[in-house]
């Protein structure tokens, strides 16, 4: 059972917390969260790649910084900073870093996945 909220303070800041190195290239920060809704920010280095996969979640992401080819189904756009993108639930999905960036995304109901 997923712990039913990170959100502690009513105001977050990114320097209070760590990243979690995902492979060599691909760190995250889970901002917040509670049952409903979860906040994450993925770092990529360039050439880095979020492959292909779904989940039953719905996702919103925009492009902090940085360039990546999004994958969405049968669709692929090259997305850039303040760009976003909308991933409905089930529905495959994956990125490729084209030049170092940053991603936030928005989940919802969380991921209890990536809770420890």
């Amino acid at each position: 059972m997923m712990n039913t909220s990170r959100i502690q303070e009513v105001f977050l800041k990114d320097k209070d917390i760590a990243w979690e190195i995902l492979e060599p290239g691909i760190q995250r920060k889970i901002i917040a969260y509670d049952k409903h809704l979860m906040m994450v920010r993925l770092s990529f280095e360039s050439g880095k790649m979020g492959p292909l996969h779904n989940h039953p979640h719905s996702q919103i992401t925009q492009v902090e910084s940085g360039v990546f080819e999004v994958t969405i189904g049968d669709q692929q756009q090259q997305l850039t900073t303040g760009d976003a993108f909308y991933i409905p639930s089930n529905e495959m999905h994956g990125v490729k870093c084209l030049e170092e960036g940053i991603l936030l995304d928005v989940f919802s109901p969380a991921r209890e996945d990536f809770i420890k």
